[in-house]
């Protein structure tokens, strides 16, 4: 008799355990499905619209400006004027791009933003993949664009100076990248008030004083998309893996020093929200 009861409560347990683990199985099922059904709601269709449309002109202000310097001076690689140029176009551009459409996508025009929203879980993965897919694209229509419209040019792509190592360009995107998200989570955070247009500006001011810095170094990108579009258009890949994993790394870890070290909050996700 006490055998049989033995038996019984295991084979209980074992079925109690099975029906726990398909539970499991079956919430984790259904959020995946209900953050996929989020990621084609019309408020996402219209970030992802917003994030095409603001990174196609960002990168095309940025490499337009770099093909302008190059018509004008043909030695611009040499020209310091041609690095002015440069940093004064990602301000003013990024600036303008992020005032359109900060209320609408949350700002991103670049995958390295975009990486550190997803991984510090102010936006779902489908979202980040979305966002990805569109400013992709968007870069590389744009350059595409230029190539078309400037007859006898050639599109520019960021390249690593003979003094730098690729691991070192790799760091050094990473820490200009670190300090633009860093500066993009301070500019959107509520707890300093309300966000107005010198948030957009600050950001901006951030990214072309980087530019200065890294320009005739590892080119200044801090931006995947803008990096690939050209790349893509021009027909070669060279280094690209550094316009990737440094941003990327950089943005990472700007996003979650932020919000769980150096400006904690029980409810970073209404601070910080995209």
């Amino acid at each position: 008799m006490n055998n049989n009861q033995t038996n019984s409560s295991v084979l209980f347990l074992s079925q109690f355990q099975l029906c726990l683990y398909s539970l499991k199985k079956f919430i984790m099922a259904s959020t995946v499905t209900s953050r996929f059904h989020e990621s084609f709601t019309k408020n996402a269709l219209r970030s992802y619209l917003a994030e095409f449309i603001s990174t196609f002109f960002y990168v095309l202000i940025v490499i337009g400006s770099g093909m302008s310097s190059r018509k004008l001076m043909p030695d611009a690689s040499l020209n310091p004027t041609s690095l002015v140029v440069g940093a004064i176009a990602n301000a003013f551009a990024l600036s303008s791009v992020l005032y359109i459409e900060w209320e609408v996508s949350g700002g991103h025009v670049n995958p390295a933003v975009t990486f550190a929203m997803a991984v510090g879980g102010h936006i779902s993965v489908p979202i980040a993949l979305f966002y990805w897919v569109a400013q992709l694209i968007a870069s590389v229509i744009a350059c595409l664009f230029l190539k078309v419209i400037v007859v006898g040019m050639h599109v520019p792509t960021y390249t690593i100076a003979e003094e730098m190592t690729g691991f070192g360009a790799s760091v050094l995107e990473g820490t200009l990248t670190f300090v633009l998200v860093y500066t993009i989570y301070a500019a959107r955070d509520t707890r300093r008030g309300r966000v107005s247009s010198t948030g957009t500006l600050i950001i901006g001011l951030i990214t072309g004083a980087s530019v200065l810095a890294a320009g005739p170094f590892s080119g200044g990108s801090m931006n995947p998309a803008c990096a690939f579009g050209s790349a893509s258009i021009a027909g070669t890949f060279r280094n690209q893996a550094v316009y990737w994993v440094g941003p990327l790394v950089g943005a990472a870890v700007a996003g979650l020093l932020y919000d769980n070290v150096l400006f904690p909050s029980q409810n970073s996700d209404e601070n910080v929200r995209v």
